[in-house]
């Protein structure tokens, strides 16, 4: 188990992409939050495998189809135990 906190710069509110995130981190079994910024961008805390946590970033970094993904940050931190994927 592991928890990577994600930023996700460019055309990210507005266009369902954290109601999509939430989708994806399910089907994966991730758990945590999306919450947009002041800044435009949308932030997760995510926990879950190794391998989901990667499949989720590759995920992120495409974008749901009506987003306009320009740059993303992630670095891990300790695991907060998060039992479901929500949007705040």
């Amino acid at each position: 188990m592991e928890h990577i906190n994600i930023k996700i710069f460019g055309k990210v509110q507005g266009v369902s992409f954290r109601h999509s995130a939430r989708l994806e981190a399910k089907e994966l079994g991730i758990a945590g939050f999306a919450c947009n910024e002041p800044d435009g961008s949308v932030y997760m805390e995510t926990e879950g495998s190794k391998e989901a946590l990667g499949q989720f970033l590759d995920w992120c970094k495409n974008g749901f189809e009506f987003a306009e993904v320009e740059k993303i940050e992630s670095f891990s931190e300790e695991i907060k135990g998060f039992s479901d994927f929500v949007i705040k």
